[in-house]
């Protein structure tokens, strides 16, 4: 659905047109509130894209109600994807489709801040447009919709070039994240299969335009999300989430590594992913070996990678029961 009320302000240098990109999934029960929240934001001219990632719930059918009496100015489109793609490829789906100079992220299970967009394109415009990204505080929420601590993830303005992302990645919460629009055309859609969209534009923006903090609480931000820690009642559960982690990872370091030729810093990119891509190739490999013998092989030969993950990976490949009692005990605690 495309609601394009006549009202819409226009847009001009002062007042630049903005995009949120709102992505939802599995998210039935809490999308209303999350889509109210951008509905009510008070900066204008803002386009409001909410789109349901296949959901096998009634996702898209609780989005397309919480808009249907909606009459402001914003110009809203809702949509579904017919097939999941997960958050990076969502995500740039609906950056190549968004119209604004500036990209909202938003997800489908917290609550923006009335002012929120008004608060960031100012501090955007204070500063020359010239940020890439600019992330800004939050404060936590629990299922309930109670708020309690304040989150400040890193400051991003102590990061000024590649060296210092490579010294410490930065703590982050995507759903806090503004992108502009020529951050994303420089460097293209981010590949499917990654979790970690919030990294992955984060290093663009640091190589690129600059990231900022805008030290403000602006995305209540909702615990025990998609993105929140699972705990596994079963060892097939726990393999199941080492695997699909170990996937995440893949991606991302490619995708890191092809930012990074992109920036003119393949090389040194390259080095520094060395440790971590010859570890992730090791999982994968001892999840597709054929047989003990193939994992012994493995076990012995990846130097590269420490002793304590080839076993635990050993282990986890050839007996993975041996790591039931410990879930059992973790369970008690719990």
């Amino acid at each position: 659905m495309d609601n394009s009320p006549s009202n819409s302000a226009s847009a001009s240098p002062e007042r630049p047109l903005v995009s949120v990109l709102l992505i939802a999934y599995k998210q039935e029960s809490m999308v209303a509130d999350a889509v109210r929240g951008i509905l009510a934001q008070t900066y204008s001219p803002l386009e409001i894209i909410i789109s349901d990632d296949a959901s096998p719930d009634g996702t898209f059918a609780a989005i397309e109600a919480a808009v249907r009496d909606y009459r402001g100015p914003h110009r809203v489109v809702t949509r579904h994807n017919a097939a999941n793609e997960g958050i990076s490829a969502h995500l740039s789906r609906l950056a190549a489709m968004a119209q604004g100079e500036l990209l909202f992220v938003a997800a489908g299970d917290d609550i923006s801040a009335p002012n929120r967009c008004e608060r960031v394109v100012d501090y955007w415009l204070e500063h020359g447009r010239r940020h890439d990204l600019i992330a800004t505080d939050l404060v936590a929420m629990d299922q309930d919709g109670q708020l309690h601590e304040r989150m400040e993830p890193t400051d991003l303005d102590s990061y000024r070039s590649f060296d210092d992302w490579l010294a410490q990645r930065p703590w982050l919460v995507g759903a806090a994240h503004t992108w502009s629009r020529r951050l994303f055309e420089r460097f293209g859609p981010m590949m499917a299969g990654s979790a970690s969209e919030d990294q992955i534009m984060t290093f663009r923006a640091i190589v690129s335009g600059g990231a900022s903090s805008l030290r403000e609480p602006l995305v209540r931000y909702r615990r025990g999300g998609l993105s929140s820690k699972r705990h596994h009642r079963t060892t097939a559960e726990l393999i199941a989430r080492f695997r699909q982690g170990n996937g995440f990872a893949l991606v991302e370091t490619e995708q890191i590594q092809r930012d990074a030729e992109i920036a003119g810093l393949g090389e040194r990119m390259r080095a520094a992913l060395a440790p971590k891509v010859a570890r992730e190739q090791f999982i994968q490999s001892m999840f597709n070996a054929r047989g003990v013998g193939e994992r012994l092989a493995l076990l012995g030969g990846a130097r590269e990678v420490k002793l304590g993950l080839r076993i635990r990976l050993f282990l986890y490949t050839t007996c993975p029961g041996v790591y039931a009692p410990s879930l059992w005990l973790k369970r008690l605690k719990r």
